[in-house]
């Protein structure tokens, strides 16, 4: 450890110059930032990829990486319910959510889907019902059965 202290130290020491040659306390700063970078990347293995830049999960045993699928969101599962025959009866927020659960295997909140739906609402790709049973809204298409 002290060896790659006194090994950092000295090499400081040599780009002082350099650094202290520009006025701006910012640029300096950058400079610094860009050179230890360059250190840290050089102490890596080779083919290394960070945290932050991988999308995959590594695989168990061979030390590769394997592809991690996402879930569709809320948006785009909802178009594709409307795509389907899912709204030619009347839904309930909850009833939507339960389906997505159900099928997709993801847990929306009621409050993630609302703002969709109302917007499908006004775009008359929904109509929006109130419920006479439990004056909750309910979502259904444009000339199906309420």
């Amino acid at each position: 450890m002290s060896k790659n202290t006194d090994k950092l130290k000295q090499q400081l020491v040599e780009i002082t110059d350099v650094v202290n040659a520009f006025k701006s306390e910012a640029v300096q700063l950058r400079i610094i930032e860009k050179l230890l970078d360059l250190m840290v990347d050089e102490d890596r293995p080779e083919g290394y990829v960070p945290a932050e830049k991988r999308l995959s999960k590594p695989a168990t045993g061979n030390g590769g990486y394997v592809h991690v699928k996402k879930k569709p969101g809320a948006t785009k599962i909802l178009y594709q319910l409307l795509a389907s025959d899912f709204f030619t009866q009347a839904r309930t927020i909850s009833d939507i959510a339960e389906y997505c659960h159900d099928h997709y295997e993801s847990n929306f909140k009621t409050s993630e889907l609302s703002g969709i739906l109302l917007k499908l609402a006004k775009e008359n790709r929904l109509v929006r019902l109130r419920s006479q049973d439990n004056n909750r809204f309910e979502y259904v298409k444009p000339g199906a059965k309420a």
